[in-house]
């Protein structure tokens, strides 16, 4: 029996926003009259010439974090993207979370316990309440797993929480999970954001026509120079547990990569994500900010269409993969930062085994593969990348040189962040580059969603891919309760994705961030989330 405690005394982020479905944690019911947005959106450039370090941190204030892209929506059990997931976990508590050692720690839960192979059971906080002033309990953990679970929903996140057969209410507070077979990584797809717990009336709300989850959770506002921008608004101080510190948090769409860190150089924003590390020697030069940076679990890579010529032949595949050399990309645009990929995890996720055999830069063989498929000739081909993601648009630059050796015509075709998503769960493109962080920590989110034949399009699989032998490794090793037994069935599974090629394995990259030295306990966790939930921010620019 595996039981799990609070280690420390802590609450829920208490967040509110317009319209808001999240859980925060009190005793008393919500005043919607308390919580004043601030109407502009802008911000101002403020006086950082201060003499002596004077100053303290303090509640209150606004965290103005720039943003790469938007998020596509806020609904939990919505697109499972990057974006939407740096919003939303500061939005939605969960069951359980991670701490900053990524270890699992309740959250909307007192205490959690596997009670046998099948059967975990939740005791409940009891002084959390929704800010529509619903009660966190039992019932809504049911209707929030049974939503994301149901086919009419058609969540992207159904994989992870598809083995739960029964969710029974024991009491109030006490909530019994059944699986349909042995599942170990639950209490971890749980701490996923797609786990985020929704009120029981708004649920019911949408599915009567009422209320819209993707667009009710969100103020959407315009500053001055057209950037968009999503504020979320504290609830009142709640005695005797953690709650968020500051009045809002600001998610600024700045595409580019230039203008975030200009923002964070004028202060403008506090939080500039995405940093190349080309330029990662202009933050670390300024006054009053510095480059932040965490091993991720992250994994770069380009994928190919495995259902549309030439990409449907396994040696095409294999020809182009040999024809990348990895190594120089990692130098040329990573300079050391990130380390080369080999398979499909990275290797701090559970389930990765050192013992993989990768297909190697060989050009000779890449051309012999080539000839023997008939593309003696080679072939022209489009890959797919997101416009304002920079390290995507050079590492598409690079694969269009390299394999213009072999007359492979690549165009290049740049989407918005939405745009690049949809395209790519319909299949309509040759080649895609992407990115896959394993946010639970394992294997079972890093290949089943990304591998397995039933999981074709925005639930992760976007090249297609489809192999029965390596459905079942996976259904195998998803349902076995031996972890040594389960490593062995991923490395299997491994060494099979490697030697088929359905994408080329580029990259783990790390996390980079630009941070302003007056910003407290922003944490930046290795499965790519931002929590602000302890976040202060020094005196002096906690007017922001």
């Amino acid at each position: 029996m595996k039981k799990f405690k609070k280690r420390f005394a802590s609450g829920v982020v208490a967040l509110t926003i317009v319209g808001a479905l999240a859980a925060c944690s009190s005793d008393e019911s919500v005043d919607e009259d308390a919580v004043e947005p601030d109407t502009d959106a802008g911000g101002e450039e403020t006086d950082d010439d201060v003499e002596g370090d004077t100053s303290t941190a303090t509640e209150g204030g606004d965290l103005r974090l720039a943003m790469m892209s938007d998020a596509v929506d806020l609904d939990p059990h919505g697109s499972n993207d990057t974006s939407s997931s740096h919003v939303r976990t500061n939005i939605y508590e969960r069951l359980v979370n991670h701490d900053e050692n990524m270890d699992l720690i309740p959250e909307l839960a007192e205490s959690f316990e596997q009670v046998d192979e099948l059967t975990w059971e939740f005791v409940l906080r009891e002084d959390v309440t929704f800010t529509d002033g619903e009660p966190f309990n039992g019932e809504a953990v049911k209707r929030t797993l049974e939503r994301v679970i149901d086919p009419d929903v058609a969540s992207p996140k159904a994989f992870m929480y598809e083995m739960i057969e029964n969710i029974e209410v024991i009491d109030d507070y006490t909530v019994e999970i059944t699986t349909e077979y042995p599942f170990a990584p639950l209490a971890a797809n749980l701490a996923h954001d797609g786990g985020g717990m929704i009120s029981p009336k708004a649920i019911e709300e949408e599915e009567n026509g009422e209320r819209n989850l993707i667009l009710s959770l969100v103020q959407v506002r315009f500053n001055r120079i057209g950037i968009k921008v999503r504020r979320f608004y504290r609830e009142t101080k709640i005695i005797g547990v953690t709650y968020l510190q500051l009045d809002t948090a600001s998610y600024l769409v700045v595409p580019e990569q230039l203008t975030r860190i200009g923002q964070l150089d004028t202060g403008e924003v506090h939080v500039a994500e995405n940093i190349e590390p080309v330029n990662m020697s202009q933050i670390e030069n300024m006054e009053g900010a510095d480059v932040s940076s965490v091993e991720s679990l992250r994994l770069d890579y380009i994928g190919f269409n495995n259902e549309s010529e030439p990409f449907d032949d396994v040696n095409v595949r294999v020809a182009v993969a040999k024809a990348i050399d990895k190594s120089s990309i990692v130098e040329a645009i990573y300079e050391g930062y990130g380390s080369e990929a080999i398979g499909p995890l990275n290797p701090l996720v559970f389930g990765y085994s050192d013992g993989l055999e990768p297909l190697e830069y060989n050009p000779e063989e890449a051309q012999e593969l080539l000839d023997e498929a008939g593309h003696e000739d080679g072939f022209d081909v489009s890959v797919m990348v997101r416009e304002e993601n920079e390290l995507s648009v050079q590492l598409a630059e690079i694969i269009q040189d390299q394999l213009s050796e072999f007359n492979i015509n690549v165009t290049i075709d740049q989407r918005e962040w939405s745009s690049l998503l949809d395209a790519s769960a319909n299949g309509e493109h040759d080649m895609v580059i992407l990115g896959w962080t394993t946010v639970t920590g394992d294997a079972d989110y890093g290949m089943y969603s990304l591998y397995h034949t039933e999981e074709h399009g925005a639930s992760g699989n976007r090249t297609f891919y489809s192999n029965s032998e390596v459905d079942e490794l996976l259904e195998a090793a998803r349902s076995e309760v031996d972890e040594d037994a389960r490593v062995e069935l991923y490395a299997e599974a491994q060494q099979i994705i490697i030697n088929e090629a359905p994408k080329i394995f580029t990259v783990h990259d790390d996390f980079r961030i630009g941070i302003a030295d007056n910003v407290e306990g922003f944490l930046q966790l290795s499965n790519g989330v931002f929590d602000i939930s302890g976040v202060t921010i020094t005196e002096e620019e906690a007017g922001y």
